[in-house]
């Protein structure tokens, strides 16, 4: 069958997500903010996790169920996700960065970003995984990790290692959770116009050069990182598991 012969609506409902339950980390902020609003606009039941407590209480408002969390406190993620039902989906995007030499290497720094983008991520993949294991429920996790999990950048040492982390997790909870049913995928993203990428790339002296080496010439918008990943979590991609892909404008084919 042709792509002109799949009727519009069947193509459309494979990215509705009425009645899903599905936890989003790092929801009060770019990328993760923008993934909870899309998927509680497409009919989702939306648990959205974060640290600012203004951001939580506008996504209260617009429909989400909002958690209180800091992920760099591991002895908190248990307790604060017990009461969730068992889910359909997760999308852990909660992250943090650290800009510094190689040389200049802080241990603390280094602890903070890697307890925060790798550790934490684990702790609330073991938890969801858990109760969905233990309610026989398949679904699908994407990991939000970046395209310094796939290439060495300069000043970038404690950030490419733990999104390098989070893939190697992506692929091991693949082999041993995908006979429950449950999927699991990464996207790795280059420079996402976030609060947190403005803060990174805000110098000319590393913007310039990053934006010359994506052939598309220009960084993602949070929208185009949004789209891969819900589709991930659909059934569109009940065939994919195991997958980092990178949405970064072809900067990593060279």
């Amino acid at each position: 069958m042709s792509v002109d012969a799949i009727p519009t609506t069947a193509m459309k409902a494979r990215f509705d997500f009425k009645g899903a339950r599905i936890l989003v980390t790092g929801a009060t902020s770019g990328i993760g903010h923008a993934v909870a609003l899309t998927l509680r606009a497409r009919g989702a039941q939306v648990y959205a996790s974060g640290r600012d407590a203004t951001v939580l209480d506008a996504l209260s408002a617009a429909g989400c169920t909002t958690i209180a969390l800091d992920l760099a406190d591991a002895a908190a993620i248990e307790p604060a996700l017990a009461g969730l039902p068992p889910l359909d989906g997760l999308v852990n995007c909660a992250g943090v960065t650290s800009l510094e030499k190689a040389v200049d290497l802080d241990a603390a720094h280094f602890d903070f970003v890697m307890g925060v983008n790798a550790r934490g991520a684990a702790l609330v993949g073991r938890s969801v995984a858990r109760a969905m294991i233990a309610a026989g429920k398949r679904g699908s996790v994407v990991n939000v990790s970046s395209q310094a999990a796939l290439v060495g950048m300069d000043d970038h040492l404690s950030y490419c290692a733990s999104k390098a982390a989070m893939d190697a997790m992506t692929r091991v909870w693949c082999v041993e959770w995908g006979r429950h049913g449950i999927r699991v995928n990464s996207v790795n993203p280059t420079v996402t116009l976030t609060p947190m990428a403005e803060f990174a790339w805000s110098e000319p002296a590393k913007r310039d050069p990053a934006l010359a080496a994506i052939p598309l010439g220009r960084f993602a918008q949070p929208s185009e990182v949004v789209e891969p990943i819900l589709f991930l979590l659909s059934d569109a991609a009940s065939m994919i598991s195991g997958v980092t892909l990178a949405i970064d404008g072809g900067y990593t084919s060279r």
